[in-house]
């Protein structure tokens, strides 16, 4: 029966999907150290699913308490706390530094919940820790130093988290560590050099910060690095490090969208390379025609400045899936060789995109096989030979998701039940309840899946001791550039897997115990559910299914009873009860990666909401500059009472920014629910909105050469919501008074109160090209076919960021005295007579660079959805223009690639001149709308 009862706690716990993991020994007790350090841990999180309910008495190792594995690892008679696995449990609050006295921990994993605060120094004095797992939170603040001096710590994942400040110099000393993932982050400042002194490590995952300097070429002295990948941070005016050409045990370099500049470094002497990407980059001259690995499945150049032919050494690399050079400079032919030449069997398939560039021939271009895809748009070809027509049209080839076939269904399961088919041969099948495990691969150095599924099976199966036939990839979805699957594992033989078997996996997966091959990277634990759990033992009265079924009918029913009741009690409890009430609401809701403010810090950031920190006002309520207790500045939206309670627009921002994370995204800071309030807490950006900018608020107006650099930006952050968010996100309220601009007026996209996720895959893996929602956003802005269609599309956002450029151009509002902005410069742009509606504003201006930019904004601006580019175009034309505009290098480039103009492409009007960065002062002027809703 205690067996029975563990089981039966397992599977509830599992299906409610906060899933703890229980494990102790039954001798001996816990050391009291750790028993109070376990409450103190229990008293600062929250708790609303009631995993930790079992902490709250008994003894932590003999009475099972909630993801507690226990070991006697000392001689002084107690049980120790080995690891500590809350994995996915809704959690949230901060995390106690009495977590510092678990001195015989090893697995400290709070991976996927709602953990905010700082990370404790406390914990750097758990010297036999080997796994931090921090990864998926809302932690905040700086990283500890002490953390780099735990002699035996070999993983440390905090990524997707807000972790600002530099990288401690100090985790040089950790000279067991293998796998650093501090991406998706706010770490900034230079990368030490010393982390090249780390000899054990593997991975190195430091993308999506805010790191700049130069790249160490320390770092190549690394002998056992397999991965590194600093993507979207920002070295400006950095090259390559030369030493990168000579290193031996590189699988896969990134360095995407860097800044960076100089030459493609011959890197023929990397034996192991599979994976190359340097796209979105300012490199330049030829490309090496040295031969790279064989086993490289992906070369990324796209983006930079390359010129010359293509290498024809391309074209003898058997595993390559996609070869990207578009939007550079190269000329010549498009070598033949790539489809004749190399093995394109089976489900193999080769993406050539070699848009936007130079090329003016293509031979032989009729024996094209079907699983070869060239892209050509924008190519000098496509005007000289019409027998090419299917290769120009413009597309973004984006990795697609996959699905396994669905096993037979003879069987008659009862799917109802949680059964599902299981055809372990040709003769035989069961009806089985399989395991589901959701796992991530990081930084796979492949672009296309469907190759390498069989032999990630064989490898997956061989691991954990299965035979082929019981793991079943039902799931891969690329998500930008990570990949995203879900496993089943069926029992071999039997309906059920037994709790011995389902641990014995679990702890393989959760402690890393399986390390998989290079090509596919490193993985994250996504989630580990178990639909029943059966025990073979006979036993008279209800089956454990249908106390499952039972106890989870009467956890909803309680759910339910206690939603109504809370709703009848507050609408009868008096006004200054109810405000009361709101703080115990707040804990109990979800919102992850953000910190919860309480009512006195914000009262004590902005001098008890004084005028004089007052910086904005709009019809939500007003903006106050406030200083936090650790010195940083943040503007603390305040809703007026009635515009925000219970809004789900208020939500929503919480929930998508806390999503986000990009150089031109406003960060969000926290928020405050308590006493009847309810506020938004961000970063605080300086120089107020680009609608103030072009109302002609500041001291100075913005020439050409800085409104492009806004549009550019502004761009790139919205490509990321489109490309790179997880999941991606439509914006739907882009607007000028939504662009922000910093110190250095470089533009940060604000206000997600209306976004909404872009649609997901289905079961069947198709991707629906909408939303359907109702219509919102701003008159002016809005995209007419989702006015008309209710279907909300990236193309949406394109219509609306193309009336911001129109506003750019003309500083013209989108309504104004009847008058519509598109109609408006359509007229002028078609009469010939554009230049008679630019501001005056702008002075001197390239007459050829604003021409285009009219020419992209309208084409944004088509009534019809496929008629306009899309995003990513769109990042892509703005490059060009940027790069013809003059003096560019004058420009500071914090967040936009930007090339010095060649003298021989000078427009012909005039160049903007003085520094175009001069410091914009709005002392005396009142600042609307600064973080408007």
């Amino acid at each position: 029966m205690i067996l029975r009862a563990r089981l039966l706690l397992f599977a509830v716990a599992l299906a409610v999907s906060c899933p703890p993991l229980v494990w102790s020994s039954t001798t001996h007790s816990t050391d009291p150290a750790e028993v109070k350090a376990l409450r103190a841990i229990r008293s600062n999180l929250v708790d609303p699913c009631n995993n930790l309910n079992n902490w709250k008495s008994g003894d932590p190792c003999t009475s099972n308490w909630t993801g507690i594995i226990c070991q006697s690892t000392a001689n002084d008679g107690y049980l120790h706390v080995h690891e500590l696995l809350l994995l996915n449990s809704n959690l949230s609050g901060t995390l106690a530094p009495e977590v510092g006295l678990l001195s015989q921990l090893e697995t400290l994993d709070f991976m996927w919940n709602n953990i905010s605060g700082s990370i404790p120094k406390e914990i750097g004095n758990i010297t036999s820790l080997k796994r931090l797992l921090l990864n998926g939170n809302g932690l905040f603040g700086s990283l500890p130093d002490e953390i780099g001096f735990l002699p035996n710590l070999n993983r440390i994942q905090i990524d997707e988290n807000q972790i600002s400040g530099p990288i401690p110099k100090s985790f040089a000393n950790l000279k067991s560590m293998m796998h650093l993932h501090m991406n998706n982050n706010s770490l900034s400042g230079q990368i030490p050099h010393e982390l090249s002194e780390l000899s054990s490590a593997v991975h190195l995952l430091l993308d999506n910060n805010n790191l700049s300097g130069h790249i160490p070429p320390e770092l190549a002295q690394m002998p056992n690095l397999h991965i590194l990948q600093l993507d979207n941070n920002n070295f400006s005016g950095s090259t390559i490090p030369a030493p990168f050409a000579n290193t031996t045990s590189l699988y896969k370099l990134s360095l995407r969208n860097c800044s960076l500049q100089g030459a493609v470094p011959d890197l023929s002497a990397i034996p192991q390379l599979i994976y190359l990407d340097l796209g979105w980059n300012q490199l330049e001259g030829t490309i090496p025609s040295n031969k790279l690995s064989k086993n490289i499945t992906t070369i990324d150049l796209s983006n930079n400045l390359l010129n010359g032919s293509i290498p024809s050494n391309f074209s003898r690399l058997p595993k390559l899936q996609r070869l990207s050079l578009e939007n550079n400079k190269l000329s010549g032919s498009v070598p033949s060789a790539f489809w004749q030449n190399m093995p394109l069997s089976g489900n193999k398939s080769l993406i050539l995109d070699f848009q936007h560039n130079l090329l003016t021939e293509l031979s032989a271009a009729f024996s094209i096989p079907k699983n070869v895809t060239v892209l050509l748009y924008g190519n000098p070809v496509c005007l000289s030979q019409t027998d090419i027509f299917n290769l120009c049209k413009p597309m973004d080839k984006q990795p697609t998701s996959g699905r396994s076939p669905k096993s037979n269904s003879t069987c008659g399961c009862n799917t109802n039940s949680g059964y599902e088919i299981n055809q372990l041969s040709s003769s035989t099948c069961f009806c089985a309840m399989p395991l589901g495990i959701g796992i991530r691969l990081k930084s796979p150095g492949i672009s296309d899946f469907p190759p390498y599924k069989d032999n990630l099976e064989i490898f997956l199966t061989k691991r954990l001791n299965l035979y082929r036939d019981q793991l079943y990839v039902y799931s891969d979805i690329w998500e930008g550039r990570r990949l995203k699957m879900y496993l089943k594992l069926f029992p071999s033989n039997t309906s059920f897997f037994n709790e011995s078997e389902i641990l014995r996996i679990r702890e393989i997966y959760s402690n890393w115990e399986m390390t998989l091959p290079p090509i596919f990277g490193p993985y994250e634990l996504l989630n580990f559910t178990y639909a029943n759990v059966i025990t073979t033992t006979a036993t008279s009265g209800l089956s454990t299914i249908a106390i499952v079924g039972i106890v989870l009918g009467a956890c909803l029913g309680a759910a339910f009873i206690s939603a109504v009741v809370t709703v009848f009690i507050m609408r009868k409890l008096p006004r200054n009860q109810k405000r009361s009430k709101r703080r115990l609401l707040s804990s109990s809701i979800k919102i992850d990666g953000v910190k919860d403010f309480a009512f006195e810090e914000m009262a004590l950031a902005t001098s008890n909401f004084n005028s004089s920190t007052q910086i904005g006002e709009g019809g939500y309520g007003k903006v106050y500059k406030g200083v936090l207790a650790d010195g940083s500045l943040v503007a603390i939206k305040r809703a007026k009472e009635g515009s925000l309670q219970g809004s789900k627009e208020f939500f929503t921002e919480i929930q998508l920014l806390s999503r986000a994370h990009h150089r031109n995204l406003v960060s969000l800071v926290g928020y405050c629910i308590e006493e009847g309030e309810q506020m938004l807490v961000y970063e605080f950006i300086p120089n107020g909105t680009l609608r103030d900018h072009l109302a002609g608020k500041s001291k100075e107006p913005m020439n050409f050469s800085m409104r492009l650099h806004v549009a550019l930006a502004a761009a790139k952050g919205i490509l990321y919501l489109h490309t790179e968010a997880d999941p991606p996100i439509f914006h739907r309220d882009i607007k000028a008074s939504n662009i922000l601009l910093d110190s250095k007026l470089v533009a940060k996209v604000a206000d997600f109160g209306l976004s909404r996720l872009a649609p997901v895959p289905d079961f069947e893996g198709a991707t629906p090209d909408y939303v359907s929602t109702v219509v919102k956003g701003t008159p002016g802005y809005l995209d007419p076919e989702y006015f008309l269609t209710h279907k909300l599309t990236d193309k949406s956002d394109v219509y609306s960021l193309g009336v911001v450029f129109l506003e750019l151009l003309t500083a013209m509002k989108p309504i104004s005295h009847g008058k519509n902005i598109v109609r408006e410069v359509n007229s002028a742009y078609e009469s010939g007579d554009i230049f008679s509606i630019i501001d005056s504003r702008m002075g001197a201006y390239p007459s050829e660079c604003v021409g285009k930019f009219v020419s992209l904004a309208l084409k944004c601006c088509q009534d019809e959805t496929d008629m306009r580019p899309s995003m990513s175009e769109v990042v892509r034309e703005l490059e060009v223009i940027w790069r013809m505009t003059p003096e560019i290098d004058a420009i500071s480039t914090d967040s936009v690639v930007t090339e010095p103009l060649d003298t021989n492409t000078t427009p012909s009007s005039s160049s903007v001149t003085g520094n175009p960065f001069s410091t914009l002062d709005f002392s005396g002027n009142s600042i609307s709308n600064l973080y408007p809703r």
